[in-house]
């Protein structure tokens, strides 16, 4: 038997220090195994096979209130920003059941401290309105987001094979080895998805819709409501801070001595 004992300092020589090492989750029944999103860094999700997303969320505009001259122009933008488009994007229109308590919690407060008697009374009638109203329709609220993706190898060859594989990919099992990237790719996607989110929100700004891009912090809350749509009304996910992993700084002042504490 050998009494090797592993150094915890002593670097792996099979290890790249250029490649992010991504190790599969212990547990092969795991959630996370079902999940196609192997992290997010920097603004951008990175998928369990190599490739790269770019969320870009949109303002809508109300197309009903525009005179028959203001439509067209705005269909001919589209068309417009259809036809220039050189990669593949996906339009996402998300509707979430919003959660009017706080709104109500907030008017019964302001009747609290309220002097005017009269004043009290309609705010009264106005809160059981809005409750029941709540109670009898569902009220959405829709979001509109542009998926920018970027694939390492080529956009049209993983175009063709998601169209050809779809029910495929639908009921295979996920696999639970997650790729390696090194710096390299990891410069070209992140200038690549910077000029093609460049170009989505110009097109967009041409139509007079206003659009940014997701941050790290807002990408995690999308994908936290999408997962958890009941559980993300009443249980927020909040900072990131709260949730990250803690991590040490160094820290100023003079440098303690050795064997005490």
């Amino acid at each position: 038997m050998s009494n090797n004992k592993i150094n915890p300092n002593q670097q792996d020589p099979n290890l790249d220090q250029n490649q992010t090492n991504s190790t599969a989750p212990s547990n092969p029944a795991s959630t996370q195994n079902s999940l196609e999103i192997a992290e997010i860094r920097e603004g951008m999700v990175i998928m369990r096979d190599g490739s790269f997303r770019a969320v870009v969320a949109c303002k809508s505009i109300n197309f009903d209130l525009m005179s028959a001259r203001e439509r067209e122009g705005v269909e001919y933008s589209y068309q417009s920003f259809l036809n220039a488009l050189t990669f593949p994007i996906q339009i996402l229109v998300r509707s979430q059941r919003v959660d009017i308590e706080p709104y109500l919690s907030k008017l019964a407060d302001i009747q609290v401290t309220q002097d005017n008697m009269l004043l009290g009374d309609l705010m009264e009638d106005y809160i059981n309105f809005i409750d029941s109203l709540s109670r009898s329709a569902n009220i959405m609220d829709k979001s509109f987001f542009i998926v920018i993706p970027y694939y390492p190898t080529s956009d049209l060859n993983n175009l063709k094979g998601s169209a050809k594989g779809f029910f495929g990919k639908l009921f295979a099992k996920q696999s639970a080895q997650i790729s390696k990237i090194d710096r390299t790719t990891w410069d070209s996607a992140h200038e690549e998805i910077k000029k093609r989110v460049d170009s989505i929100t110009g097109g967009l700004y041409q139509m007079g819709i206003k659009s940014v891009q997701l941050n790290t912090k807002e990408l995690g809350n999308l994908y936290y409501n999408v997962y958890n749509p009941d559980t993300a009304v009443y249980e927020p996910l909040g900072d990131f801070r709260d949730t990250a992993s803690l991590f040490v700084r160094k820290g100023e002042g003079e440098k303690p001595e050795q064997g005490g504490f």
